[in-house]
């Protein structure tokens, strides 16, 4: 049997960043201890307020969500247990392993919530319902 995903496999990690006069520079690569490989990357962007994001979960994609700009909170559900992140730094992201619900809300105004994913888009890794999840979680 396979080992069930939690909220508590759900971890911050964090980005090598390079400082000078300039400013800063990160940089995310697989060997850096990134835990998958990156086949996708997107943002989301302009949240009205008040407004949320995600509430889904994938059955093979992990995610990692950064704050590129601004806050938002990142609400975690593994079916029997919740918990919410914050995240505000740019280096630092949160890595969602897969069957994990997982809703983005409080956006700040200006945030920009930058999207690594290790799967390119399937529609079918998707589970929308969440009655259908706690289906889906109950079994694993």
């Amino acid at each position: 049997m396979e080992h069930r995903t939690s909220v508590e496999n759900c971890e911050i990690v964090s980005i090598p960043k390079v400082s000078d006069r300039r400013g800063n520079l990160s940089v995310v690569q697989h060997d850096d201890g990134l835990p998958f490989e990156v086949q996708r990357v997107f943002y989301i962007y302009d949240i009205p307020s008040g407004k949320s994001r995600g509430e889904h979960a994938h059955y093979e994609c992990h995610q990692l969500l950064i704050a590129a700009s601004g806050s938002f909170c990142v609400r975690l559900d593994d079916g029997a247990d919740t918990k919410t992140v914050e995240l505000r730094r740019p280096g630092q992201g949160l890595h969602i392993p897969p069957g994990i619900w997982a809703g983005e809300r409080d956006f700040s105004g200006g945030a920009v919530c930058l999207v690594l994913a290790s799967h390119f888009y399937d529609e079918a890794d998707y589970i929308r319902d969440y009655d259908a999840f706690l289906d889906y979680a109950a079994k694993q």
